[in-house]
């Protein structure tokens, strides 16, 4: 996928100001609105023109996309790194995925879906503020016990000519036990101000775990890696294996393969029920780095008849 370079489109500098990107963007649909234009890819430079504005005409998007694209040029291969946007703080002002397929797969990749959160009943009739929405990184271990963290949000802010920068905001949040990945946690009343007086809206803290170099969360089951030595898997044994909220002796049967799975009911994410934990057999083998293990290999090789690609 190729960055596109929105500020390039419409002819701006990228510390253009809100009323800079009006007059460019309303001086470019004079000249390749389909209606009237006679240049020959009226229809496809307007899409471009009409993508690049919805951008960085919201400050919040715009500050998004200032944000990930530093260092990118146009026509640069890109692809979004995964958990982009967690810790950035949005409105409810947002495109649906339908909104999204009717710009280019870079809008897509960046706000399908991402930028639309909790959408507050009513916001736009009464005097209550706008519910705000932001998505979060926990580590799952924080899901078996629950835990209280300080969450760093960014949040966009346009100055009085309608440049945009990012300023943060550190929210004390009690995350409870057995939370789910994508989850909402409310924080009640810290959305946008009410208007005239009126509550403010509500935070949706949407929960996503961290990467983990030995667990992965599929709902509240959780699957782990389990290293074992080949005589492990050929004999059998008891073996120790470490989980997510501490330490749990298993059986391994005889014979155990790589991939086979050994499940440990209700050990995944607490919950009424719970899930459970399954354990992914990994034989790792001994490196031959010594004259005593080459030999223990070659014995190995000459008097055990074995072919792993027998049958294949």
């Amino acid at each position: 996928m190729e960055f596109k370079d929105y500020y390039q489109i419409l002819g701006v500098a990228r510390d253009a100001s809100a009323d800079d990107i009006k007059k460019a963007f309303r001086r470019l649909a004079r000249k390749y609105h389909p209606d009237v234009s006679k240049e020959p890819d009226a229809e496809a430079r307007m899409k471009e023109v009409n993508e690049a504005f919805a951008v960085l005409s919201d400050p919040e998007k715009r500050a998004a996309y200032d944000q990930i694209g530093q260092g990118f040029h146009a026509g640069q291969d890109f692809r979004a790194p995964p958990n982009w946007d967690a810790g950035f703080e949005f409105s409810s002002r947002g495109f649906s995925n339908a909104d999204a397929s009717d710009f280019s797969d870079f809008f897509s990749e960046l706000f399908g879906g991402h930028m639309g959160g909790m959408r507050g009943a009513g916001a736009h009739f009464s005097s209550r503020g706008e519910d705000h929405h932001a998505k979060i990184l926990l580590d799952l271990e924080d899901a078996y016990h629950g835990a209280s963290r300080v969450v760093t949000l960014r949040v966009p802010q346009s100055d009085a000519h309608g440049r945009v920068s990012l300023a943060e905001r550190n929210l004390n949040v009690n995350i409870p036990k057995g939370v789910r990945e994508g989850q909402m946690i409310r924080l009640a009343g810290q959305g946008h101000p009410g208007i005239g007086g009126g509550p403010a809206g509500n935070l949706y803290l949407e929960v996503h775990f961290k990467p983990h170099p030995r667990y992965r969360a599929e709902g509240r089951d959780v699957y782990a890696t389990l290293p074992l030595a080949p005589w492990e898997a050929a004999l059998g044994a008891t073996v120790k294996a470490p989980v997510p909220d501490g330490t749990v002796e298993v059986r391994i049967p005889a014979g155990m393969q790589s991939g086979r799975k050994l499940r440990l009911k209700g050990r995944g994410i607490p919950g009424s029920p719970p899930g459970d934990l399954y354990l992914v057999a990994e034989i790792m083998l001994p490196p031959a780095d010594n004259p005593k293990a080459r030999a223990l290999y070659e014995t190995m090789a000459r008097e055990l008849a074995f072919d792993p690609r027998k049958g294949v």
